[in-house]
């Protein structure tokens, strides 16, 4: 059975990637012949994706995220696939067409949201370097060095994260911390991913001192996101989280057929599970029954943290992919390709 990956993020989002090339070196090593791009926001990988691919003997999957908002859910307190954001969605778009044929008001969408979250981080850069100061830590991060020089045009605030991290590192980093977290840290200061989630966690995420909440210009309506996803040729694709590492289900998730009923109504007719957040068995009773319903069904990884990992996928308990779940990934992953070619 080919082994596919259709969700990978890359440098041109966030990735634990340091480029196209890496990723694209570790998936032919790995045996996986089938790779999707799914960057936040962005198309603009998809030349590397499409020419790296070809050099490998790899296929390419074209897609792209987007968190939008869902104002049915936000009103009814529903936790969708955001475990701590009511109404708040993950959509991704499956096989959009390259070269890329998104125009007009489509376009002007996409760009302004990407504007918009570019912006928050930007002005959660000033928190930062506010809070730095005020701490006493002689550190300052230039937010347009590093947009040049980390990001490939749409940033994240895992871009301050890994940026303020190696404006730390040396020897007096477990100091630095210290006066920049009121308490030690808790993770090794010489763990790259560790130490990056950890600033994250504790400054720029809510309660943090650089905390900066998102405006709701920063996320479209579920039915425009949809709307642009199509008009760039793609299929609306709906991201289920499934069990978390408790066994826990958001409230959208919980009763399997009441989502596939609710997504069919939505326009969705595809779906994907990043497979080392569930179990194996969880895993083949919600694929399996989606599949049944008549979505397609594919899985990735990700690889938006800065933790390096197989692109070859597992789930949480196993250390491969059942030959049920590849083959309905493989399935899933034909109809995307067939789709593109159209």
């Amino acid at each position: 059975m080919v082994d596919v990956n259709a969700h990978l993020h890359t440098p041109y989002s966030f990735s634990a990637f340091t480029d196209v090339e890496q990723a694209l070196d570790m998936a032919a090593a790995e045996g996986v012949k089938i790779v999707g791009i799914n960057d936040f926001y962005s198309t603009d990988g998809y030349k590397e994706w499409n020419d790296g691919c070809a050099k490998r003997g790899l296929t390419p999957l074209f897609g792209i995220e987007f968190i939008s908002l869902n104002a049915e859910d936000q009103a009814a307190g529903l936790r969708v696939n955001d475990p701590n954001n009511p109404g708040r969605t993950y959509i991704s778009g499956k096989g959009l067409k390259y070269p890329v044929v998104l125009s007009g008001e489509p376009l002007r969408q996409l760009q302004a949201v990407r504007a918009e979250s570019n912006a928050q981080v930007e002005r959660m850069c000033a928190k930062l370097n506010a809070h730095l100061a005020a701490v006493g830590v002689d550190i300052r991060l230039d937010f347009a060095k590093i947009a040049a020089e980390l990001t490939r045009g749409s940033i994240r605030e895992r871009h301050l994260a890994k940026a303020l991290r190696l404006a730390i590192a040396g020897v007096s980093a477990a100091q630095v911390y210290e006066k920049i977290f009121g308490q030690p840290a808790k993770s090794d200061v010489n763990d790259i991913a560790a130490i990056e989630n950890e600033i994250r966690s504790r400054l720029l995420k809510a309660g943090g001192a650089a905390f900066v909440p998102e405006d709701p210009k920063a996320f479209l309506p579920m039915e425009t996101v949809q709307h642009i996803i199509e008009a760039a040729g793609g299929i609306p694709t709906y991201p289920f989280l499934a069990d978390d590492a408790k066994g826990n289900f958001t409230d959208f998730e919980g009763d399997l057929q009441k989502a596939a009923d609710t997504l069919k109504k939505r326009g969705f007719r595809s779906v994907e599970f990043i497979t080392t957040r569930n179990t194996t068995a969880v895993l083949e009773q919600y694929a399996g029954y989606l599949e049944d319903e008549g979505f397609i069904v594919t899985f990735g990884s990700e690889h938006n943290t800065p933790a390096m990992e197989p692109i070859k996928l597992r789930t949480r308990d196993a250390a491969d992919l059942s030959d049920k779940l590849k083959s309905i990934n493989y399935r899933g992953a034909c109809a995307i390709i067939e789709h593109q070619k159209k």
